[in-house]
């Protein structure tokens, strides 16, 4: 895989049509067509084939999204990370996929269930955190309220972008651009943020705020984005190199390892 020292990464805010994988699927190609040699890496939603819902009975997705996801990363040369109501065998999962352009990919079960809604008793949850790699990067998958436990995305594996996707709702969203940003702090790496737009069935209402962060907990991008469009930033690996080398905070990190 080749190695490359700056990349484009596009984030795709934008509202969902509920529960209706048909509808989505044929907005969000419309949307990757848009972003073909503009990008190395686009950013979607969590579970952004349907909405943040509960019922996957005869909603949820099957190894086709894979094959979907593969044409679309082919066709843009780019790769894609989303995640999904996924079907596997007799249990569902929430399920992100980090998809290349070269048809491997890499897959992160959500392993923080929003309570809340009750996302515990629909999906089985994954078991630890999950590095993809693409273009000599490295990133570390996670999805929505994986945001609130900071201990989950802890930086002793050296990745470089910490990528959230997520359904984060209006009433709570001053806490996402708090953790986005605090994540980005302590682990020094660049953080992306994925938020949708709209009202879901539930009628609960998003207004997006999806962000990325420098090592420093810069925002890359103006503050507030609320509407539905796609913005592409650049990331560079000597911003990383140097501020690591210069403030060497996670060689301090106390020693502790996960269950």
């Amino acid at each position: 895989m080749k190695f490359k020292e700056n990349i484009k990464v596009s984030l795709i805010q934008t509202h969902l049509a509920w529960e209706n994988p048909k509808d989505n699927i044929t907005e969000f190609s419309r949307k990757l067509e848009q972003l073909t040699g503009v990008t190395d890496l686009v950013i979607l939603p969590e579970m952004f084939t349907t909405g943040f819902s509960m019922h996957p009975e005869g909603l949820a997705s099957n190894n086709q999204i894979y094959r979907y996801l593969k044409r679309e990363a082919k066709k843009g040369a780019f790769a894609i990370y989303g995640s999904v109501m996924f079907k596997e065998k007799d249990r569902y999962v929430n399920r992100g996929i980090f998809m290349r352009p070269d048809g491997t990919y890499t897959l992160y079960d959500k392993k923080h269930r929003f309570t809340l809604a009750g996302e515990q008793n629909v999906y089985d949850c994954g078991d630890k955190p999950v590095i993809a790699e693409y273009l000599g990067w490295k990133f570390n998958l996670q999805i929505c309220y994986d945001l609130r436990f900071p201990v989950f995305a802890r930086n002793t594996q050296n990745y470089d972008v910490l990528l959230y996707v997520a359904n984060w709702p209006i009433p709570r969203i001053n806490a996402w651009d708090a953790l986005l940003k605090a994540r980005a702090i302590e682990n020094m790496c660049y953080t992306i943020g994925v938020n949708r737009t709209g009202v879901d069935g539930n009628g609960m209402g998003y207004n997006g705020h999806s962000q990325v962060y420098n090592v420093l907990g810069e925002e890359l991008i103006d503050h507030p984005w609320e509407n539905q469009n796609m913005k592409t930033v650049l990331l560079q690996k000597e911003h990383i190199k140097n501020l690591r080398n210069k403030l060497k905070f996670l060689e301090d990190q106390d020693p502790f390892t996960l269950k």
